[in-house]
This record gives structure tokens, sequence and C-alpha cells, in this order.
């Protein structure tokens, strides 16, 4: 498995070997948001950076999945239609929600690592 980043909207990005990027939320946003019940995923088309994608619906809230960088979605994670649960279960894997070819592959290394991940969620946590 390739080096996760991470947006500052707590969605996961894992570049694949063939080239797409795999997108989820976070454990953190998983467990902020509460059990899922619905998943809305998003069409197989181009997307703007920072566009909403998709949505997630829990017990507790709605919340946008938004676009991490300017691409096309090329794959969904059709399971979640009938099993939202996935992402209360492995949001960092089979809870997946999409795949997407960017259009600008270099921006990726301009999300978050691991580490500047961690710092961000512990300043939310402090606050």
């Amino acid at each position: 498995m390739s080096e996760l980043r991470f947006t500052e909207d707590h969605e996961w990005l894992r570049v694949e070997a063939d080239g797409s990027v795999t997108v989820g939320i976070t454990a953190y946003a998983q467990n902020a948001l509460g059990d899922v019940v619905f998943v809305q995923l998003p069409e197989l088309q181009q997307y703007e950076k920072g566009s909403e994608a998709s949505t997630v619906e829990s017990v507790k809230a709605a919340s946008g999945v938004y676009m991490p960088l300017t691409g096309e979605v090329v794959q969904i994670n059709d399971q979640l239609e009938d099993s939202p649960e996935l992402v209360n279960e492995d949001p960092m894997g089979e809870g997946w929600f999409f795949r997407f070819k960017p259009t600008d592959m270099s921006e990726v290394t301009a999300l978050l690592d691991q580490d500047a991940y961690d710092r961000l969620i512990k300043a939310n946590d402090d606050a």
C-alpha cells in the first residue's frame, strides 16, 4: 500500500498502482459522525477540487465528501449502497467511497501527510 495523504476535511487518499486515487473518510471523521446509515456515491464524471462529490449520512448528521483534487471519478464502491456500515467497520479500508484519476497527479503530494494530519486532529481535539 502506498503512503496515505489527507485533507483538512478528513478525507484520506491512497494512490493505486494504476494511477487512480482511492478516497474515503478517516476514522476520525467516521467516529465524529457515528453510525453511518446511508452513502450517496458520486457519478462517474469530472469534478473540480473542493466540489461535493458524495454525501454520508449518520444517525447524528449528514456530511459532504469533497473532491480533494480536480479529476474524473472512475469507480465507486457500490458495496456501500447496500452496506453503508462498512464505513463504520473499516473506514480506511473496505469503507472507501470512490476512485478518481487526478488531472495533476503532482497535487497529491501537496496534501497532508500522516504527521500533519495527526497534528490537525490534535488541534481539533484541543479546541
